[in-house]
């Protein structure tokens, strides 16, 4: 099993994302194959850590894809690494509200059976550094903090004040990185600005971490730390197996005829919105649905007048489209084409910023028109895990379906008439959400399929009619 280790820390804010970036650039630097993973929903640092590795971010949300399939997807995730990285999520022992260690840093940690690396700021404390970090390392004897960074030391007379009170801690310090010097990251309202928004700053910030761990870190000591990981005996996640064998020769069949479009061997093609207003997505969600016999082909509403050739059903993710509303509201010739295909009844799953993209307007900003919907960007952030029930059929899923989802956004939507809820959430309160129209699904909420694989199927199947 691949040598792993998981960055985390006391609090978020603490300097995870840089030392975990920072980490796998480094390694990669090194000539390591190093695979990226986060705890928690976050679209975002995946992306600076598919920059940093070159594959693929991939998320572990024991909320959203329940414990028992975080083993499985990490190995999906890291077959073939020398190395994976683990970035935590909020305070290491933070998970789900009310749900005990639910989705936290520490239940992945002891699932995947991997040391931890507590990164602390220690801007403002000196020996007491050392009981934060004891504590940490003692409140769960399962979970193992194998060493420490110290983030955001002033100077020399500080590094020596620490080090000789963590000496005491009987845990190593691993590293030491300095107050002045810290990397840039491109920020904005809701965190770090998505890499494929602006690429450049985001190479920039990616090799300032590198620069700024392999400074202050000790690299030896921190392979050697995620190769002392034990084994681990988990099967591996494959779309393939989570559809049911056979799914892709069944999904292509059942389309031969129909009038949906096709690419190569008659797969049907489901374009998927990228680029920098629809950043968000889960690997995973591509992989089922070309399991399930699609062709994925993707396209950037910013920038393409016509959708893929021979489209057949679309998703649309997450994403800021409130950043590029008259960018994306003067594209309308495309805005023309995703409603023509809306109209015709083929498949649409759009979550959050698709849904806004569905709308009449955002921000006054005309859009597809799809929803008989007004959305506006709000001063109140809507955030935190959903549990949800489809209240009408879809291309989605039938009524009755349960999934956990996400909910993260700073926008309102005022709908109007002509579509059937799509979800009924229970918490924070009872309410319906979300829009389904002939074959579109459209949702503030972030859901992953690979906890309802049959969600891809279904969505695939919806192509023949």
């Amino acid at each position: 099993m691949v040598a792993r280790l998981v960055i985390a820390a006391p609090s978020s804010g603490s300097g995870k994302t840089t030392v975990a970036t920072g980490l796998m650039a480094a390694f990669a630097g090194r000539g390591l194959t190093v695979s990226p993973h986060k705890v928690g929903p976050d679209y975002i640092d995946p992306g600076y850590h598919a920059l940093a590795t070159g594959r693929p971010g991939r998320n572990l949300d024991a909320y959203l894809c329940g414990t028992e399939l975080i083993a499985p997807l990490f190995a999906h995730g890291a077959a073939g690494a020398d190395l994976a990285v683990v970035e935590g999520v909020m305070g290491l022992y933070d998970g789900a509200a009310g749900q005990g260690e639910l989705a936290s840093t520490a239940q992945v940690a002891k699932v995947l059976r991997a040391p931890v690396v507590l990164v602390v700021d220690a801007s403002s404390q000196s020996r007491s550094a050392a009981a934060l970090v004891h504590g940490f390392a003692s409140w769960d004897p399962r979970v193992r903090i194998g060493g420490v960074i110290l983030n955001k030391v002033g100077s020399d007379r500080h590094e020596a004040l620490l080090r000789e009170a963590l000496d005491e801690s009987g845990v190593p310090v691993l590293g030491v990185l300095r107050r002045t010097g810290q990397a840039r990251t491109p920020s904005r309202h809701l965190g770090l600005v998505p890499v494929a928004e602006r690429r450049p700053d985001a190479v920039d910030a990616v090799a300032a971490m590198a620069e700024q761990v392999r400074a202050g870190c000790d690299l030896e000591a921190v392979l050697a730390l995620a190769r002392s990981a034990p084994p681990l005996e988990t099967g591996v996640w494959d779309p393939r197996d989570a559809l049911g064998a056979g799914a892709g020769e069944r999904a292509g069949s059942a389309r031969e005829g129909s009038g949906g479009g096709t690419g190569g061997g008659g797969r049907p093609v489901v374009a998927v919105a990228g680029g920098a207003a629809f950043s968000f997505s889960y690997t995973e969600h591509s992989e089922l649905l070309t399991a399930a016999g699609a062709e994925v082909v993707g396209f950037d509403p910013l920038h393409d007048e016509q959708l893929p050739d021979g489209t057949a059903a679309l998703v649309i993710g997450g994403g800021f489209p409130e950043v590029y509303g008259p960018e994306l509201s003067a594209n309308e010739q495309l805005r023309e084409a995703v409603a023509g295909l809306a109209a015709s009844g083929a498949p649409v799953a759009a979550e959050c910023a698709g849904l806004l993209y569905l709308s009449r307007s955002l921000d006054g900003h005309p859009m597809c028109g799809v929803l008989d919907a007004e959305a506006r960007m709000s001063e109140r952030l809507t955030l935190g895990y959903r549990d949800a029930v489809a209240v009408s059929d879809s291309s989605l899923a039938p009524a009755g379906t349960r999934l956990r989802a996400h909910e993260f956004h700073r926008t309102v939507l005022e709908p109007g008439a002509g579509a059937s809820p799509a979800w009924g959430v229970h918490q924070p309160e009872r309410r319906v959400e979300g829009f389904v129209q002939q074959g579109v699904h459209a949702s503030y909420l972030h859901t992953h399929w690979a906890a309802q694989p049959s969600v891809a199927r279904r969505f695939l199947d919806g192509c023949a009619g």
